[in-house]
């Protein structure tokens, strides 16, 4: 009888994993680095598979321990939880890095780019240089670094990489949905329109050209076939992109 009672753990035993998977402190260590807000000591027990007594000396010796050492971080016990934190002496370089690049404002070109994918993503590259009627490649790679912009599929007729904004660009204009956005789509062309007058643009001079009569003297009579672009001049992007 007294050999049953012993054999059976209990409560706070039941609480944890059965058997633990890996050593406390390396344990507790690789949970709290992927830990995105602060974890209660109970959380951390049960992810590691050790009692909640053991678990709160750990974080305390290794909270102590990355003081000693004036690691760049820390361990803190903060609103019932713990989680790292960058030390207080290094907020400076913390910060240089964050913000690198981060407080020059963009360019009258890169407005203009986002706003277009704005109101009309998903959208292509090569469609929002159609619109603005420039190259904005550059531009776009700008926007995809700075966290305004972002990749989101293909294009299933091109291929072409597809864009929108993000939720970063809510946040910096200061609204939660696209469904905010000032009424301004109704003042950008329409692609459609805008693909035709492209095709006019391209066909009219190939239109107004007199084809030669072919000679029959001439060894190499110009090809029925002949693509309309080519010679001089620049064929317009048909949407796809460079990968």
């Amino acid at each position: 009888m007294t050999q049953q009672t012993s054999e059976q753990p209990d409560a706070q035993e039941q609480e944890t994993l059965a058997v633990p998977v890996a050593a406390l402190r390396p344990s507790l260590e690789a949970v709290l680095m992927v830990a995105d807000q602060p974890l209660e000591p109970v959380t951390l027990a049960t992810a590691v598979g050790y009692p909640v007594a053991e678990v709160v000396e750990a974080l305390e010796d290794l909270a102590g321990e990355y003081a000693e050492q004036e690691r760049g971080f820390e361990l803190r016990h903060v609103g019932g939880g713990w989680r790292y934190y960058t030390r207080d002496e290094y907020a400076a370089v913390v910060e240089g890095f964050v913000l690198d690049g981060q407080q020059a404002r963009l360019t009258q070109a890169s407005l203009e780019t986002l706003a277009v994918v704005a109101y009309k993503q998903p959208v292509s590259r090569a469609r929002v240089s159609a619109i603005r009627g420039v190259n904005v490649d550059g531009v776009m790679r700008t926007l995809v670094t700075r966290g305004l912009v972002e990749e989101c599929g293909h294009d299933h007729e091109t291929g072409a990489n597809l864009y929108r904004t993000t939720g970063y660009f809510l946040e910096r204009i200061g609204i939660t949905s696209l469904d905010e956005l000032p009424e301004l789509a109704p003042y950008l062309p329409d692609m459609d329109d805008l693909e035709d007058e492209l095709a006019e643009m391209v066909a009219a001079p190939v239109a107004s050209e007199t084809a030669p009569e072919p000679s029959h003297d001439d060894p190499h009579p110009p090809s029925p076939h002949a693509s309309p672009h080519s010679g001089d001049g620049t064929e317009p992007d048909g949407g796809t992109e460079p990968t």
